[in-house]
């Protein structure tokens, strides 16, 4: 399912069926986003991007996107496993509010 694409060229896509989300860019695969969902938490577990398109900030713009999509939906909290997911809600308080408290 496309979640998002616009101007900038990305397209933003929750894979259910692979628990990831991917972002690509021109068509082109950038980046992944690994999750695990158990019904009322997503537990971003691995954020990767393609080892050619680091240093672009396409990893954060995909944990935006996703972080987005959880909100949106409204019915899960998110577990910041992977340590860059983990980072960007360090850098982004404002939406601390989806993390699971634990």
């Amino acid at each position: 399912m496309a979640i998002s694409s616009g101007p900038d060229r990305f397209v933003l896509t929750r894979e259910d069926d692979a628990s990831r989300y991917t972002l690509t860019r021109d068509g082109v695969l950038v980046s992944v986003l690994d999750y695990r969902d158990d019904g009322t938490t997503m537990a971003l577990t691995r954020a990767f991007t393609i080892p050619s398109f680091r240093g672009s900030g396409y990893a954060a713009v995909l944990v935006a996107g996703a972080v987005d999509d959880i909100a949106h939906r409204g019915d899960r909290r998110i577990d910041a496993v992977c340590w860059y997911v983990a980072d960007w809600f360090d850098a982004h308080p404002e939406r601390a509010d989806l993390l699971r408290v634990r």
